[in-house]
């Protein structure tokens, strides 16, 4: 009895070993996912989206061995609620933070990375944060990372040399100095020993050494081309301006380009970094940028063209405001050389990579996105569609739009005439269709104004009486 005990235990224990040695390599199979958001990079920014003047091979040949996603939109045409959007599935009608502000996630708020993480994967966000401040329920850490390594502030973000980055819910000192030093460590430094986003891009390195034996997802949200707007005029912060610095370019300008192109040799080590793992082919890379180009720090968008064809820039809902330039890269999974004109955005981000992760269930049902994951995958047939893509937002008097099909309407500032905008046959919004098609103003502005979900804090100004309006246009 003894023996046959003995085989028996002897029978569950190897069992039990090859269920181990079972589930590690069903999870080993799991793709890994980066996503990779640059800060400010307009539209038109890159090689393989038209740019002439700053070189970009890496993500041009990104484009050539993957997808370019034309038709793709930041969640927002400014920081911090575009990247909510990002992490909560939830457009600016009705996400938590819709603005930029000292807001952070709550503790009920579902994430992108617990979504990942409940799907068994290692989670870091290496970069700029900008939803949760250092004490709140908002950090990193408490929101599905198991860890963090950039900036929590979004001001902070601005500076480039700063006295302190924080790794998990501690600072962690920099050789920097910056006097005068704001609240969240925004500033301009008087001695530049650390650049930030190098320390950035390291970090992101050493996250993969560790956790390439196991399905991880990366969040490396860079703060390039961003400006130090404390900096004024000199806010294009960085090192040298490498290939540029010869050029016969206003300073700025310089720097805006070597930004761009010091972050795409980056890129670059970290797919080096994969491919000498062997683990390029089995992960996801998803490149954007979290609004349109800016005209800070001493920065000329209309320099550069980096806004491409599009219309306006940054605090715009024109489409140089939103529209961003994409790029999705999965050696043997996605088609190389392809583009696609699917219309998606940031809220389809978390519904994307829970489809890849196997974790759909952990997708809160009443969110706003998508999985883009069929088009990127070639099986159109099986891609859905959105019945509409909207926007929100509450500075500048404020502004909605939508996009359905190939129309889209804008209200800027709000309580003005909608415009009307064929962007299939005019990408540049010149020509305002409204006049000639009533019927489908009234339609969409509709869905518009009932995608707005009322709240407190956000918004849009009340419509001035016509007494006001009569004062101010000098009439009686």
């Amino acid at each position: 009895m003894k023996s046959l005990s003995f085989v028996f235990s002897l029978f569950i224990a190897v069992a039990g070993c090859f269920a181990t040695v079972g589930r590690s390599a069903e999870a080993a199979k799991k793709p890994n996912v980066i996503f990779i958001l640059a800060d400010d990079l307009g539209y038109g920014d890159l090689g393989c989206f038209g740019q002439k003047q700053i070189q970009t091979p890496v993500l041009d040949k990104m484009a050539a061995e993957g997808m370019k996603m034309t038709n793709f939109y930041a969640g927002s045409t400014v920081c911090a609620p575009s990247r909510c959007v990002v992490m909560t599935g939830y457009h600016t009608g009705h996400c938590f933070i819709r603005g930029n502000s000292k807001d952070n996630l709550r503790p009920n708020d579902v994430t992108v990375a617990e979504v990942m993480k409940a799907a068994g994967y290692q989670t870091a966000l290496i970069g700029k944060w900008g939803i949760g401040h250092e004490g709140s329920s908002g950090v990193p850490t408490k929101q599905g990372f198991d860890y963090f390594f950039g900036y929590l502030d979004q001001h902070h973000a601005h500076n480039y040399y700063p006295s302190f980055l924080m790794r998990n819910e501690k600072r962690v000192q920099l050789k920097n100095v910056v006097p005068n030093e704001g609240q969240y460590g925004q500033g301009k430094a008087s001695v530049k020993k650390e650049y930030s986003h190098d320390l950035l891009a390291n970090e992101a390195l050493k996250f993969i050494d560790r956790a390439k034996d196991d399905p991880f997802f990366l969040y490396l949200a860079l703060t390039i081309p961003h400006a130090n707007n404390e900096a004024g005029k000199e806010g294009m912060e960085v090192p040298d301006y490498g290939i540029y610095a010869d050029k016969d370019w206003p300073e700025p300008q310089k720097g805006h380009a070597a930004m761009i192109s010091r972050m795409d040799t980056d890129i670059g080590r970290i797919i080096d970094r994969l491919k000498q793992y062997g683990i390029d082919d089995n992960t996801l890379i998803l490149f954007s940028s979290d609004n349109g180009p800016h005209r800070e720090g001493g920065n000329d968008p209309d320099f550069q063209n980096s806004n491409g064809d599009l219309k306006e820039i940054k605090r715009s809902l024109h489409e140089g405001g939103i529209r961003v330039p994409t790029i999705a890269r999965w050696p043997g999974q996605i088609q190389p050389g392809t583009t696609t004109d699917h219309a998606g955005g940031f809220w389809d981000i978390m519904a994307s990579f829970a489809h890849v992760a196997g974790s759909e269930d952990e997708v809160p049902a009443d969110t706003d996105g998508i999985s883009f994951m069929p088009t990127l995958l070639g099986v159109d047939d099986e891609q859905r569609q959105h019945d509409f893509l909207y926007w929100a937002f509450y500075e500048r008097g404020g502004a909605q739009a939508i996009r359905r099909g190939k129309w889209k309407a804008i209200e800027q500032p709000s309580h003005t005439p909608i415009r009307l905008y064929d962007l299939s046959k005019d990408l540049g919004e010149e020509t305002n269709l409204a006049a000639k098609h009533p019927g489908l103003v009234k339609e969409l502005s509709v869905l518009m104004h009932n995608a707005y979900k009322p709240n407190d804090k956000w918004k849009f100004p009340a419509a001035k009486t016509k007494k006001v309006q009569q004062k101010r246009s000098g009439k009686k």
